[in-house]
C-alpha cells in the first residue's frame, strides 16, 4: 500500500476484548468448568450483562451469539490440554496483525481449512460464528451498542485523524470524510471468509475504496500465495514508506497508447516481497496502467504540460519541476505519485 493508517483508539475496540475473555476464560477452560452458564462471564461484569440481555432476548443477533458461544462451549469441552494450547497459539497469530504481515515465524497463522482438516465440526462452528461477528443485526443491538459504541462513531474518529481523503491501498479511489453522511466499508485485511478470530479486531478492518474493497480485493489473502506464507504491508504499521515508481513507455505515440506498451517498476529493493503482494492483492499494475492510458488520466496529463508550456512560455522541462515539487509535498493529490513519473516517461522517449 502507497502509506499505512494511524490506528485510532475507539470505544468499539471493547467488542474485541469480549471475544479475548470468551475464547481464553470461557472456551479454553471448558474441561474444567463444567456446564455452560452466565457465571462463566461473572470476571467480566459488562460481557455478562451483555449475555445475560442476549439470553432473555429474541433477536436473531442475540439468539446467534449466544447461542453459538454456548455450542462452540461445549466442543472446546472435549478438547486436551494440548489441543487447546494450540488454538491459542492459532487465536494469538491470527490477532497479531504485525507479526502476520512481517511473515514472523512465530505469529501460528491459521485459516478455517487449516482447522476444519483436523476439528471439521468445531471448525464449521467457528466459520459461522466470526464469520456473523461483523453483522449489524448484531453490533446493532442495543445491550451490545450501549458497551461498544456504533461503528459509523468510529468511522469518523477515524477520518478525523487519517485525513488523506485518498484510498491507502491504491491512491486512486477517493475515502469518504468528515463532510460526508456515508461511509466507506471496512475491509478485512486478513478475510473474514477466510481466516477465525479476528473479524471484529480493528487491526484488521481498514476503510478502503470501493474498487480496492469489492472489486479487486474481495477474499484475496494477503498472507498467502499459492507457494505459501508471504510479507505483505501492514495497514497500520509505526513506520510509514515510500513507493518508488518508474514507468517506462514502448513508444511515442500517445493516443494509441495500450496497457501493453507500459511497464512498470516498484521500489524500493527492500520492500519486494510486500510489493509483490500488493500488486497481486489490489489489481495495482493493471489499474495504473489503465489510468495512465485514459483519456482524461494520462493523455490528459501530457495534454496539460504541452497546453501550459504554450499558454505560459515555458519549456516542458520548467513545467515538470514544479510538477516535482508538487509531487513530493503533496503525491495523493491529483494522483501527482503517479503523474510524475509518466510525464517523466513521456520526456524520455521525447513526447515532451
Amino acid at each position: 500500500m502507497l502509506f499505512p493508517y494511524t490506528y485510532v483508539p475507539h470505544q468499539m475496540e471493547k467488542m474485541q476484548g469480549f471475544i479475548d475473555f470468551i475464547f481464553h476464560e470461557v472456551w479454553c477452560k471448558a474441561p474444567a468448568s463444567g456446564p455452560f452458564d452466565l457465571h462463566l462471564f461473572d470476571a467480566n461484569v459488562e460481557l455478562r450483562e451483555v449475555m445475560e440481555a442476549f439470553y432473555y432476548s429474541d433477536t436473531q443477533g442475540a439468539y446467534f451469539f449466544y447461542g453459538h458461544v454456548e455450542r462452540i462451549y461445549g466442543s472446546f469441552s472435549a478438547l486436551t490440554a494440548t489441543q487447546i494450547n494450540q488454538f491459542q497459539q492459532w487465536y494469538q497469530g491470527n490477532n497479531d496483525l504485525e507479526k502476520v504481515c512481517a511473515n514472523d515465524p512465530s505469529a501460528h497463522l491459521v485459516r478455517y481449512t487449516d482447522i476444519a482438516a483436523v476439528y471439521k465440526d468445531l471448525g464449521e462452528q467457528l466459520a459461522v460464528f466470526f464469520k456473523g461477528l461483523y453483522s449489524q443485526s448484531l453490533l446493532g443491538l442495543a445491550a451490545l451498542r450501549t458497551k461498544i459504541g456504533d461503528i459509523d462513531d468510529h468511522y469518523q474518529t477515524f477520518v478525523s485523524t487519517n485525513k488523506a481523503g485518498k484510498c491507502p491501498f491504491c491512491g486512486i479511489g477517493d475515502i469518504k470524510g468528515t463532510h460526508h453522511s456515508k461511509r466507506e466499508a471496512y475491509d478485512h485485511y486478513l478475510p473474514k471468509a477466510l481466516y477465525p478470530f479476528n473479524s471484529i479486531n480493528f487491526r484488521n478492518l481498514a476503510p478502503a475504496c470501493h474498487e480496492c474493497n469489492s472489486t479487486y480485493k474481495l477474499s484475496k489473502d494477503p498472507a498467502h500465495n499459492p507457494a505459501g506464507r508471504r510479507k505483505a504491508f501492514n495497514p497500520y504499521a509505526a513506520a510509514g514508506h515510500t513507493i518508488q515508481i518508474q514507468v517506462t513507455l514502448q513508444h511515442a505515440d500517445i493516443d494509441k497508447l495500450m496497457p501493453a506498451d507500459i511497464t512498470m517498476q516498484f521500489g524500493p529493493a527492500a520492500l519486494a516481497e510486500e510489493l509483490d503482494t500488493w500488486k497481486d492483492v489490489y489489481g495495482i499494475e493493471e489499474r495504473y496502467t489503465a489510468k495512465l492510458c485514459g483519456e482524461n488520466d494520462g493523455k490528459y496529463w501530457l495534454t496539460q504540460v504541452l497546453e501550459e508550456c504554450q499558454a505560459y512560455d515555458k519549456q516542458p522541462v520548467d513545467i515538470l519541476t514544479m510538477q516535482a515539487q508538487q509531487a513530493h509535498s503533496r503525491p495523493y493529490a491529483d494522483c501527482n505519485f503517479l503523474r510524475k513519473p509518466f510525464l517523466e516517461a513521456c520526456q524520455q522517449i521525447g513526447v515532451l
